[in-house]
């Protein structure tokens, strides 16, 4: 066994820790504090890799959060639970979220949103409750990342940012749900509510882009536009509904142009799955004037800042942000689960890598970031988004 149990209920354990902004992961002996109240510790059994967690451990812009442990797309097994936990007991097999639901605030009882204003998107690396993180490494306390730290053998979450699954669903696959399957096709469903026979173009065909393909699919959308500057993605598309194809990159004019010249004055919907923030003014100028509506998901590494002309807003276009798909975790997120079981959502067809890490020394993890971070690198220039799978026993860590 790599972890062990201390007296008073930490334990000791193995997790990838990022020292500074954009230095190597080190894989390092951590402990990890008992559940206080309202939280529970879960053994990570898969964790994959999101690109927002690439972007946040390079990023100069919050540098005092160092030491961090990354990671938010996680499945696991309860190892312990809290003083007033009770939807949750030992054994229980749950994803893990990077936003909760407390079910009580004045959003998650509005019925018009998922931004639950007691667990909502956590930036100061530490826990919702006491504003302290469950980490250390040789006494020094080490950050969390959007409250889940799942590049960790043992992580402490929220009870609230939590989804408990059944025993029977693959966790290799069901992690997926954690992020950025969920966050694409609840885009589609539930915050563009594409109808049937409509036009979708998707900028950027990554694990979000073709979820948001699969769910616009499912609607009866008679064209699905899948644009993206790496041509291997148009074949991996056409497995989710992409229906046609345009590389901007063989394009004579800019894309916004091309696509309102194929589209009949343009797309009934757009969706920015990138993390570029000037690809979201060319998405909402690609789409139709009167009722076209434009979707931002995708995390920007630089420039936040949005621009574009009022004019597209005055003629009927919507701009519209997407986090995590609108979806309610605790309340929504188990019929995302259901319908991978039925065979009615396509998670398996979107992993490119499964790798399992067998830990046997606190190391750099050199090997890991030429041959995987690298390479996810090299497909970020061109829009390309791995999902890489890790799974863990007790000799076994989950790291980026």
């Amino acid at each position: 066994m790599s972890s062990s149990i201390k007296s008073a209920g930490v334990i000791t354990c193995k997790a990838a820790v990022a020292w500074g902004p954009g230095q190597p992961l080190v894989l390092e002996e951590v402990e990890v504090d008992p559940p206080k109240v309202s939280e529970i510790r879960v053994k990570v059994a898969c964790t994959s890799l999101c690109r927002s967690d690439l972007t946040q451990w390079q990023s100069q812009a919050q540098p005092d959060l160092f030491p961090r442990i990354f990671g938010h797309e996680a499945s696991g097994i309860v190892e312990s639970v809290g003083e007033g936990v009770t939807e949750f007991k030992e054994g229980d097999h749950v994803l893990t979220v990077f936003i909760g639901e407390c079910q009580s605030c004045k959003h998650c009882t509005s019925g018009k949103s998922n931004m639950c204003q007691k667990l909502g998107l956590e930036r100061r690396g530490v826990m919702h409750s006491d504003q302290k993180t469950r980490f250390r490494v040789k006494g020094t306390p080490v950050y969390h990342y959007c409250a889940v730290s799942s590049f960790s053998e043992y992580t402490v979450v929220h009870s609230g940012c939590a989804v408990k699954i059944s025993p029977s669903v693959r966790m290799d696959r069901a992690c997926l749900l954690s992020c950025g399957v969920a966050a694409g096709i609840g885009a589609a469903w539930n915050v563009a509510d594409i109808s049937k026979g409509s036009t979708v173009v998707i900028f950027g065909l990554g694990t979000v882009g073709l979820s948001v393909a699969q769910a616009a699919k499912s609607r009866g959308a008679s064209r699905i536009i899948g644009v993206d500057i790496n041509p291997e993605k148009y074949e991996k598309g056409k497995a989710f509904g992409v229906t046609e194809y345009i590389n901007p990159d063989e394009c004579t004019e800019p894309i916004q142009q091309v696509i309102r010249q194929i589209t009949d004055g343009g797309a009934d919907y757009s969706f920015e799955c990138v993390g570029d923030t000037s690809i979201v003014s060319t998405a909402l100028q690609s789409c139709c004037d009167g009722w076209g509506m434009t979707v931002t998901l995708g995390v920007p590494k630089t420039n936040p800042v949005v621009s574009t002309h009022y004019a597209f807003l005055l003629m009927g276009r919507t701009l519209k942000g997407s986090l995590f798909g609108g979806w309610k975790p605790k309340s929504e997120l188990p019929s995302l689960v259901d319908k991978y079981v039925k065979g009615e959502i396509q998670l398996d067809e979107l992993v490119t890598h499964d790798i399992t890490m067998q830990i046997k020394q606190v190391m750099p993890v050199s090997n890991l970031d030429f041959e995987v971070i690298a390479a996810f690198h090299s497909g970020l220039s061109s829009a390309k988004i791995f999902e890489i799978m890790y799974e863990n026993t007790a000799s076994e860590l989950p790291v980026d």
